[in-house]
């Protein structure tokens, strides 16, 4: 069992009797600085593994894999992590682990994922079959084991795991670990003031008493009204117990204080300790003395003045009086004011507040970390560690600023708009982030409040309007395409508007994709097609790019499908949401949703060859509005290589390709892990497609093209440039029409990217 409470004399004692002599640096490590300063340390090391080889064991009841674990710890793992009903329910609603969650089978209540080192992959398999032999009823009692001692023998009166899910490569592997390792912020994405908070979760008793303590704690539990996760590590008798509460109610403080008083009860019954990983700190020492006894406690105080006399070490940690209740977050004093009403849905994120006070600083989003995918944080990856740009960074300034916790020499209104206007609105955390942490919206949110207070920068403005704008520059092309291109207009687009010098300003189309809809009879009438769908032309695609839309009519009404392009519906709401101008956005969605809604319900399939576009009307659009019709409108929109894919209309398409791409996913797909379709219609219709694995373009829509951002725009393209260059493909195709500029307007490619689209159009046979 582990034990990293107090000091380590029993060590010191035990070098006494064995060598007659001590070893200090026995005593200082676990010390938590309270002893001395360590500048330099030998540590011991252990030879990584030539194989690891995995099995999740599933169990009715969290009682019963604890009484499984003592068992399993006979085979000798590396590893017996346990995983609660409370653990895995809250993991199902992340996007991140939901298709982890969805491969447990039916009726799992708790999971034993549990490891083993081995010297090759066959070593590995067997130790995992001689486990089950022994373990799971399915598996036949008459196997003989690998050590022939019988142990796959099977009683009646045993508890054994009701299945298991074996994983030998390191994809799956990965997946289970990573869902282990985002516990903690798993468990705290609860929308809700109460939370599993951490102040009893290092407690440690040895393995063979795991059942009767579990089922102690969880009778103390039903005393208290409530509930907890258990999860982490099993194995050495270390679970992770995370009570339900509520710190901000009247008697939160107390009722924490008087659970942990009686959890300490229950370690020293069942001979533990209250700490077998993280050690004492502020929240743990206070029980040291009941722990020990005075007599201990006494010689721990002794120690402790005899080496830091002067107690300017972490005074009150080990040995002295840190008050477990003190320094907290949240407590019933805590007030939170944001200052104004929000405009937003925020009901399914427990409000504004909830969503302000969600990250509890995981560091997720600060690296590539074994909880986080790769789209989080793209500023932050391109500064390299300035904490600021960080998810955690921002959305705890946001918090600190609305509960008063930021000196007033720190806070202020300039630097909490420095600090938001380099979110460029991915959404990556949205997904990404263990807890949900949705920044994007946050920004959206808190940008609206700032417009309307301050009023609307014609920059802003300008940008929310593409629509209007692209209108007049299509209308007067190809005079407007020439004034773009004239010598200086990019410097005076600086100076007048901010608008970065370096960007190639959009050449307008003179005929748009609608106008080019009306002069046409489609190749597929409806009476012929099982599906129709109406293509929703986008500001882009419809005056500068119709091209791309034009193969996406192609491509569907090849796959048998009727289309037609909406006449009334261009612009989505996203340049002017981006923007923070709720009010229009709104407008602009209640306009699209009367129109796109009754065609949804004649039995029209919406379709976007735009994909933030598609993700405003699937996602966005749920934030602004309520009622039948948007969630129609929402449930029934889709990209167009999605709409391909999830109906398998491709199936139907005589195709013929052989090059090989380099495949860069929008963010916003990314985000709604809807990004895989257009790669599955790609392979499907002959290409190789190389993923890349890239984060946001760093074109961000409208963020790219603002001068002051332009740096950091380029700073976090050069990490698609150098995944584009470090692909094996010739040609790298991207579905976004920022990403597209991006990757344009680089010196290091000739041309803008295809679109996905574009490229299984070219592979039709015609």
């Amino acid at each position: 069992m582990r034990n990293v409470s107090g000091y380590n004399l029993d060590k010191l004692v035990a070098d006494a009797e064995e060598h007659g002599a001590v070893n200090v640096g026995r005593l200082l490590a676990g010390s938590e600085g309270t002893l001395g300063v360590v500048t330099e340390a030998t540590v011991s090391l252990e030879p990584i593994p030539n194989e690891t080889a995995v099995v999740m064991l599933t169990y009715d009841d969290v009682l019963d894999a604890m009484e499984d674990v003592a068992p399993i710890l006979d085979h000798d793992p590396a590893a017996v992590e346990v995983l609660d009903d409370v653990f895995l329910d809250l993991a199902a609603d992340r996007p991140e682990f939901a298709d982890v969650v969805d491969i447990l089978p039916e009726g799992t209540d708790s999971t034993l994922l549990v490891e083993f080192y081995a010297d090759s992959m066959a070593d590995g398999k067997q130790k995992i079959a001689d486990l089950l032999a022994d373990r799971l009823p399915s598996v036949d009692a008459a196997v003989e084991p690998s050590n022939g001692d019988g142990a796959g023998e099977k009683t009646t009166d045993e508890t054994y795991a009701v299945d298991a899910l074996e994983a030998y490569d390191a994809d799956r592997q990965t997946k289970f670990w990573k869902m282990r390792k985002a516990g903690l912020p798993i468990l705290l994405s609860r929308t809700s003031d109460e939370k599993h908070w951490p102040f009893i979760e290092d407690t440690a008793v040895p393995a063979e008493n795991l059942p009767e303590y579990v089922a102690d704690i969880q009778a103390l539990f039903d005393e208290y009204d409530t509930f907890a996760s258990y999860y982490a590590h099993a194995g050495p008798g270390v679970l992770h117990i995370r009570p339900l509460l509520d710190l901000k109610a009247d008697d939160g403080i107390e009722t924490m204080h008087e659970i942990c008083d009686d959890v300490t009860d229950l370690v020293i019954e069942y001979g533990g300790s209250v700490s077998g990983e993280h050690g004492d700190g502020r929240a743990r020492t206070t029980w040291n003395r009941k722990l020990y006894g005075s007599e201990i406690w006494s010689l721990f105080q002794r120690l402790k003045a005899a080496f830091d006399p002067d107690d300017r070490l972490n005074p009150g940690n080990v040995s002295g009086d840190a008050d477990p209740t003190e320094n907290l977050r949240y407590d019933a004093d805590y007030e939170f004011d944001a200052g104004f009403e929000p405009t937003l849905n925020w009901d399914n994120e427990n409000g504004f507040q909830g969503m302000t006070e969600l990250c509890h600083g995981c560091a997720g989003c600060t690296g590539h970390q074994d909880t986080t995918g790769s789209v989080m944080c793209p500023t932050y990856r391109a500064t390299e560690n300035e904490e600021i740009t960080s998810t955690r960074g921002r959305a705890n300034m946001l918090r600190q600023s609305m509960s008063g916790d930021l000196p007033d020499d720190v806070f202020s209104e300039e630097f909490s708009h420095e600090v938001l206007d380099l979110c460029i609105g991915c959404k990556g955390c949205k997904r990404d982030c263990p807890s949900g942490v949705d920044m994007a919206k946050l920004k959206t949110e808190v940008a609206h409040e700032r417009h309307q207070r301050e009023g609307v920068a014609l920059r802003d403005r300008l940008f929310a309007n593409v629509e209007t704008l692209y209108s007049l520059g299509s209308s007067l092309a190809p005079l407007s395409n020439w004034a773009t291109k004239l010598p200086g207009s990019g410097l005076l687009a600086e100076k007048t508007l901010g608008i970065a010098r370096e960007r190639e300003l959009p050449t307008f189309s003179r005929t748009t994709l609608q106008q080019w809809d009306r002069g046409r009879t489609p190749a597929v009438s409806e009476r012929e097609a099982d599906r129709q769908a109406l293509l929703i032309a986008d500001p882009y695609t419809n005056y500068t790019q119709p091209e791309v839309g034009k193969a996406a009519v192609r491509t569907l009404e090849a796959a048998g499908v009727h289309v037609e392009i909406a006449d009334e519906v261009t612009d989505s709401g996203r340049p002017a949401h981006s923007k923070g101008l709720l009010d229009q956005s709104k407008a602009t969605a209640e306009a699209n949703v009367e129109v796109l809604g009754d065609r949804v319900a004649e039995g029209w399939d919406l379709v976007s060859v735009e994909p933030s576009d598609a993700v405003m009307y699937q996602d966005d659009y749920l934030d602004l509005l309520s009622g039948e019709a948007v969630e129609a409108v929402a449930d029934n929109t889709y990209s167009v290589l999605e709409y391909i894919d999830t109906f398998r209309l491709d199936d139907a398409l005589d195709t013929t390709a052989s090059d090989e791409l380099a495949y860069h996913g929008h963010c916003h797909q990314t985000a709604a892990s809807r990004e895989h379709h257009a790669v599955g219609v790609l392979r499907r219709a002959g290409y190789e497609v190389d993923v890349l694995d890239t984060t946001c373009c760093g074109m961000a829509g409208s963020f790219g093209y603002e001068a002051e951002h332009y740096s950091m725009s380029q700073a976090i393209g050069d990490l698609l440039f150098d995944a584009v260059d470090d692909s094996p493909a010739a040609e790298v195709v991207a579905p976004g029409t920022s990403c597209r500029s991006q990757l344009g307007d680089t010196d290091r490619y000739d041309g803008k990217p295809a679109h996905p689209v574009e490229k299984v159009a070219d592979a039709l046979v015609d």
